[in-house]
Parts: C-alpha cells; structure tokens; sequence
C-alpha cells in the first residue's frame, strides 16, 4: 500500500513538473567547438533523461553480460542441490520402508550431488546399515567425528553399531563421550544408566538419573521412582557393612517412593537396632499400608528390643489393622500369636482367609495351631495336605522367574519388574514334600511319613490302619511335637535385629 502511494506521488510531481514546464516556455543555446545548437529547455530535458535512461540500460546490459558465468554456476549448483535434497528424501523413505536397493542409489545420488551435507553421510551410513555393510557403516560413522557438525550424529551411530555387535566397554565410551560434548543430550545418559543395571552399578546408576533429571530428559515422577530403587538396592547390598550409609539410601528411598518394600525393611530393621522404635514404625506403617509383606511384619515385630512374645503379638495387631482384609496381615497376626501361644488370636486372623483366600501359609500356619492348640495330629494333616493344593504364596518373581530376593531389575534387565505376587508358574506340593512336611509337623521319620499320607489316600495296605509308630508318635511324646512346632514357628520367622 505505502509503495502504491509513493508510486502515484511520483507520478504527481512528474506531471507537474512537465506542465511547469510547459507553461513557461525557452530557448537554451549550446555553443561547443564552432557549432551551436538551440531548442526548447523543455525539449532539452526530454533529450537529457532520455540519454540517462539509456545509459543505464547498457550498464545493466554490460553487467549481466560479465556475470552470465557466475550466474549459471550459481543455477547448475542450485539444481544440483534440489537433485541431491530429492536423493535424500528418496533415501530416507526407502530406509524407512526396507527397501534397501532404492536406499543405496539415493546414497550414491546424494554423495554426487551433495557430497558435504550431514545428512548424506548418515543416509549413506544407514543403507550400509540396511545392506549388512556395518564395515562401511562403521567407517562412515567415524569419518563424522572429524567434523564439529556432524561429531554426535557420528558417535550415536558407532554406539549403536557398538551396542549391537556386544561391545559393551566400547559403547560406554561413546555414549560418555558424547554426553561430555553435550551434557543436553538425553541418549547417551540413557545409554549409561542402561549399562550400569546390566552391571549392577547401583550407584552410578542413581547419580546417572539425578543428572537426566536435571537436563531435563526424565519427567520428575519417572526420575524419582528409578532414583528410589538404586537407593534401595544399594542400601540392601551395604546394610551390615555400612548401616550408617545404608540407613541414609533407604530413608531417602522410602521418601521418593512410600511404597517401596525393601526401603522400607532396610531402614525399619536399622533403626529398631538403634532403638529408634517410633521413627521404625511410622516408616513401616507408610509401607504397609501400600504393600504389606513379612519382612516389614517381622522388622515391626521386633522394633522394640526386649519385648515379649506377647507385646509382639499386640504390636502386630496394630500393624494388621492397617490392612485388615489383605492375607499378609493375617498371615503376620497368627505367627505373632502361635509364638505368644494365643491359639484363639490364631484362629481369629486366619479365618478370614480359610475358604476362598486359602494359601499355603495360611493352610501351614493352621496346621501348627490345631497340633500346639489341641495336639490334633489328624486335623494338622489334614491341613498339610490341603496346604499342598492351595493357592501359591506371593514371592518375588520376575519374567515368570521366582527369585530368591528383590532386585531392582528382572533377570531379563527390565527395570522395576520385580514383584511381590503370586507366581504364574511352579512346583505344585508333590508327594515328596507333602510327606516330609507331615514328618516335620508330626516329629515322625520321613519314611513313616510317607505309610501316613498313603494311608490315608488308600495306596498302601488297602486302606488298612496306620503304622503303629505312626499311630503312637504324637500320643507316644506330644512334648516333642509341641516343642517341634515352637521350633518351626521361629524358623519361619527371621531372627531379630541385632
């Protein structure tokens, strides 16, 4: 609009110009080497701009004439460049469809036509790639490192070609490298903390998530629950070494994750040694109200050092209560109670689970209760045998592994998948170990065990009575019996902090 108004503001003064002109008429008279030459001062002035008009032309004309050379240089570059950016497009979609003859002619087309731009090179390296050609690919990749432009997309491809041909010492390499030249890059710390679980460098581990974090590369949520299980881990590995430290990892894990159970366990049992019995219990009840588990109920049991069976027993009430309809808390009340020889109390916090929550501890726990309770050596195996057909306990598995203990990585290496559950697979309760928990519980040889169970299951003697060192055992020497089951229930349960 402004040009469009400048436009017609011209045009005005040159219009006005003219009719001044021709309003006020003259002669103007050249006198120049004898000759003299005389017109109108209008006319003179239509000759003087005609004159400039022309000579600007040819000095125009010249300069396009001089520079005709440089000028179709600069146009058969330019088409060139769109023939290779036309290249590169070709290749990376034909990269990213499998096709790898298409992909390996766009690289040759691009390395003529653009022979210098990054992305040729990674196009060139990837068709490398796609055909099998990882010497060539590897090759590529270093040859970026020489530039400053192209250095990290270099040192991403050789840790990757790294990573896939099992060299982990040389990937760790480059992905330090490359967070070293660019602590923004979310990648190579990745890489890291990868490498570091596959090591079990706990440590490394956790400083290796503060820094992604802090760049930004991790949501705070994700960044503090993988913080929480490298804490854990470590103060698990260094709890009887180093409490001082290990009390430290535990506590700021319980802190970024609450429900973490092995936090939770580690700090409880150091700070009951050390006689902080309330700070221990409120960190357990944290935990259990989100994931109850035995290691807390015995960490709880024992917080306070000196205390009886029976102020156990009251300690785990409390505790129970805070998860009073979950097979854990039920579990930790009656084992609490068989060892206070509260048999009712027993009683009471199984039955909830006695139908259709039964497991195999509760099945267990129960048998222990009608042998100690009212020396019942029939209805105890009747227990055992119901034991051996119930529903799994939770254990720690992973992978569909059942592990011997919590780790903050599956077997597999992924991370946080670790869980206190039921396993999918397992033994089943054989006959073998049916028998051997009967000679357990009923303080008889395994063999006699064994003429019980077939007994009563009719595959021995036709369904004839019991072996008469099977008959008289529990009425024979109850005291033993009594005394094996106060055994079992303090073997069950791990020993107190120290």
């Amino acid at each position: 609009m402004v040009r469009l108004v400048l436009f017609f503001v011209v045009v005005l003064l040159l219009a006005s110009g003219l009719a001044w002109l021709a309003d006020r008429p003259g002669n103007l008279l050249v006198t120049w080497e004898g000759y003299e030459i005389e017109t109108s001062v209008f006319r003179a002035i239509v000759i003087l701009t005609l004159l400039v008009g022309a000579a600007i032309a040819s000095w125009s004309l010249l300069r396009q004439i001089w520079s005709s050379p440089a000028m179709i240089s600069r146009q058969l570059t330019r088409r060139r460049q769109q023939r290779g950016l036309d290249a590169l497009s070709s290749g990376m979609i034909a990269i990213g469809a499998g096709d790898r003859a298409s992909a390996s002619r766009a690289a040759i087309q691009a390395r003529k036509a653009i022979p210098n731009e990054p992305l040729t090179h990674l196009l060139r390296a990837q068709a490398a790639q796609l055909t099998g050609d990882r010497a060539t690919a590897r090759r590529i990749f270093e040859a970026m490192l020489a530039s400053p432009d192209t250095e990290q997309l270099g040192l991403r491809g050789l840790y990757l070609e790294a990573r896939r041909e099992g060299e982990a010492e040389a990937a760790m390499q480059f992905s330090e490298r490359a967070a070293r030249l660019n602590p923004r890059l979310g990648w190579p710390l990745e890489a890291q903390f990868e490498m570091q679980l596959k090591v079990g460098d706990w440590a490394g581990a956790a400083e290796t998530t503060s820094l992604a974090k802090r760049h930004g590369h991790l949501d705070r949520h994700v960044a503090d629950r993988r913080r929480a299980l490298m804490l854990a881990a470590q103060a698990q590995k260094i709890e009887d070494a180093d409490p001082d430290k290990a009390l430290a990892f535990a506590s700021e894990a319980h802190t970024l994750a609450p429900d973490l159970i092995p936090a939770a366990a580690v700090a409880g049992r150091i700070l009951a040694a050390r006689g902080q019995t309330a700070k221990a219990a409120k960190i357990i009840q944290r935990t259990w109200s989100k994931s109850p588990h035995p290691d807390l109920a015995t960490a709880y049991a024992y917080a306070r050092i000196g205390d009886s069976p029976r102020d156990r027993l009251d300690r785990i009430k409390q505790l129970a209560l805070l998860k009073p309809h979950n097979v854990e808390s039920g579990v930790a009340w009656a084992t609490a109670a068989i060892e206070a020889r509260e048999f009712g109390d027993a009683r009471h916090a199984l039955q909830p689970f006695l139908k259709n929550k039964l497991t195999r501890r509760v099945a267990r726990l129960m048998a222990r209760v009608e042998l100690a309770d009212k020396n019942d050596a029939g209805r105890a195996r009747e227990w055992i045998t119901r034991a051996a057909t119930a529903e799994r306990d939770p254990v720690w598995t992973a992978d569909g592994i059942i592990l011997d203990a919590w780790s903050p990585v599956s077997p597999k290496g992924t991370l946080d998948a670790v869980e206190w559950r039921p396993p999918m697979k397992g033994p089943d309760g054989d006959a073998e170990t049916l028998a051997a928990e009967i000679a357990d519980l009923l303080a008889v040889d395994l063999d006699d065990a064994k003429l019980i169970e077939a007994t009563r299951s009719g595959s021995t003697n036709g369904g004839g009575p019991l072996p008469s060192a099977a008959r008289t055992a529990p009425e024979d020497n109850p005291d033993n019996a009594i005394e094996d089951i106060t055994t079992e229930v303090k073997t069950s349960t791990p020993t107190p902090p120290s």
